[in-house]
């Protein structure tokens, strides 16, 4: 049996409703038992192809709802999944020693929900994560969107020096906690600064009193194997990946995702400007360039991945491709919100990145 975890439905208004109002849909927090005990925090919202989502280290997947109830009127039915240790999920035991583990359970909470044929989005260690479940289980997967995510050949070079020279991490880590700072725009945009303290508050409160959660993801990150052995299964089986990167990231370098797109073969999208956290701090932006691939080599990819799975309509419904993307009467059918949508008004803007894709 599912548990909500807190009657909050996003996304957050911007003000109160007025007319013209648009339509928006709504995301359902649940905290869900696993067969084997385990308890996870999921986000879920929508309807059709499935997009599950990690989020980065520190954080939890409702932190992105005002990019996912974008996502979510795409076509997709999005399920963010809180990874070991944050947000409603429990940490992992001892024997969880590295990032495999990780994503092997994130693997098992697909399988809970019912979900056979999806695409991945991961963002920051999110990336690492789901680069890696691609690469165990690459037949089900029909595409991997990376988000400033710690992977390729400079980041294990920065791994193995911060094993040498401890000093080096927390320098890493003392820049990403300036960048995720920065991401609440209190002068240039203070509506979206109240947006955001919103939802991160509850994230702060759970660091605080249990801070200890946090150890084990970040030994893991230091013990465990280089990620390109997991990008070069991924480019074996042929699974698409998109890399997206902000150009003023200086926690993880923008040649990070050059070097993923270089071993897979595949897309690199540079969001000019953009620190780490730029889809926290901009919530158009992810929206509009997944929009954009949507059109071109993601939207290719997504299709190729429901013939894949069995589709052979030629114009199929919404019904027809939730039929080879879950199992009959799948979990996740059952963990929607009460109500579909909600009507609220001034959610779209323009985003306020650029960006350059490269095929």
């Amino acid at each position: 049996m599912s548990q909500i975890v807190e009657p909050i439905q996003g996304p957050v208004l911007d003000e109160p409703l007025a007319p013209g109002a648009v339509e928006a849909p709504r995301l359902a927090r649940h905290q869900i038992t696993l067969a084997d005990g385990h308890q996870v925090g999921v986000t879920i919202a929508g309807k059709g192809v499935p997009l599950v989502v990690v989020h980065g280290f520190s954080v939890e997947g409702f932190l992105y709802a005002q990019s996912l109830s974008r996502l979510v009127s795409m076509g997709f039915r999005v399920i963010a999944i809180d990874t070991a240790g944050h947000g409603a999920t429990q940490g992992l035991p001892l024997s969880g020693q590295n990032l495999n583990e990780y994503a092997a359970l994130l693997g098992r909470v697909v399988d809970d929900l019912g979900i056979t044929h999806y695409l991945l989005a991961g963002h920051s260690m999110g990336g690492q994560l789901v680069t890696r479940l691609a690469a165990s289980r690459p037949e089900q997967v029909m595409g991997v969107v990376l988000i400033d995510a710690i992977v390729g050949d400079t980041w294990d070079r920065m791994v193995y020096l911060f094993r040498v020279a401890p000093p080096l991490l927390s320098a890493v880590g003392t820049a990403l906690m300036v960048d995720s700072a920065m991401v609440v725009p209190a002068f240039t945009d203070p509506r979206q600064a109240t947006k955001l303290l919103r939802l991160v508050v509850p994230t702060l409160f759970g660091h605080v009193t249990h801070p200890w959660r946090l150890l084990g993801p970040t030994a893991s990150i230091l013990r465990t194997r280089s990620s390109r052995y997991a990008l070069d299964e991924m480019a074996e089986h042929g699974v698409p990946l998109f890399a997206l990167h902000g150009t003023r990231d200086i926690g993880v370098p923008l040649q990070t995702s050059k070097d993923a797109v270089r071993r897979t073969d595949g897309v690199l999208v540079e969001v000019h400007g953009a620190g780490h956290s730029w889809p926290l701090r901009d919530p158009e932006t992810l929206p509009a360039i997944v929009a954009e691939l949507m059109a071109a080599e993601l939207g290719d990819a997504i299709r190729d991945g429901l013939r894949g799975a069995g589709l052979t309509s030629a114009e199929p419904t919404l019904e027809d491709v939730e039929s080879v993307c879950y199992t009959p009467n799948a979990r996740v059918f059952s963990l929607q919100p009460a109500t579909g949508r909600r009507t609220v008004v001034g959610r779209h803007r323009r985003p306020k990145y650029r960006w350059t894709t490269t095929r």
